[in-house]
């Protein structure tokens, strides 16, 4: 849950801050309206506080990191019919602004509503962001704070070129560092069951032994 700081709930301005707010939400609507008309499937975008933001390439091991995740999840949440998984092309759409998370997933409940030609995706349940130097600001900032505040329970920080992962669980409305990690086994506060070695996410054969044993369970 968002609170209003006590410096701003006892600062006479409060009012006047209020009118302010208004009208950058406004001005905002029109600009964030014209970016959801313009969006297409060949461009990553997202809109930040009332910018658009276009994605750089990533690198080839950004990719790959990105494709072990999405397969390890999406695989593990498929053969339990846990919900389901989304890459990079999903737009999360808050009450302020709209972002492409690496991964998503949206558990049966929320699975349950979503429907086949949907464009615009609530809070998931889960979320990762995969580092590059471009991103790094926003996936650690705005992206950070924003997450927590609509009440995405769990999120994976995960740095392809450090190989490490940083898990955080949201407590009330704030993330909380579980676990950093470069070896052992990671496991989900929110995907019931989903536990992999965190080498799987960087190597190509701990990747397909962890999908292995999936299929083998």
């Amino acid at each position: 849950m968002v609170r209003l700081p006590s410096e701003l709930k006892e600062a006479p301005e409060l009012a006047l801050y209020q009118e302010q707010i208004r009208a950058i939400l406004e001005e905002e609507r029109s600009r964030r309206e014209k970016f959801l008309d313009e969006l297409s499937p060949e461009i990553k975008a997202e809109f930040i506080n009332g910018e658009v933001i276009v994605q750089s390439p990533a690198t080839f091991k950004h990719s790959l990191v990105r494709k072990h995740l999405v397969k390890l999840l999406d695989t593990f949440v498929s053969l339990r019919r846990l919900g389901v998984v989304l890459d990079e092309k999903a737009l999360i759409c808050l009450t302020r602004n709209d972002y492409e998370p690496d991964v998503s997933f949206f558990g049966t409940e929320k699975a349950s509503l979503l429907t086949p030609d949907q464009l615009q995706f609530p809070p998931p349940d889960f979320i990762v962001e995969v580092l590059s130097t471009s991103t790094e600001r926003r996936d650690r900032g705005v992206k950070f704070r924003d997450y927590a505040a609509h009440g995405v329970a769990e999120y994976w920080l995960v740095d392809p070129a450090a190989e490490v992962v940083e898990q955080y669980e949201n407590l009330d409305g704030q993330y909380k560092l579980v676990s950093k990690l470069t070896a052992g086994a990671i496991t989900s506060r929110v995907v019931q069951g989903f536990e992999i070695p965190v080498r799987s996410i960087f190597d190509v054969e701990e990747n397909l032994a962890a999908l292995r044993r999936m299929f083998e369970a």
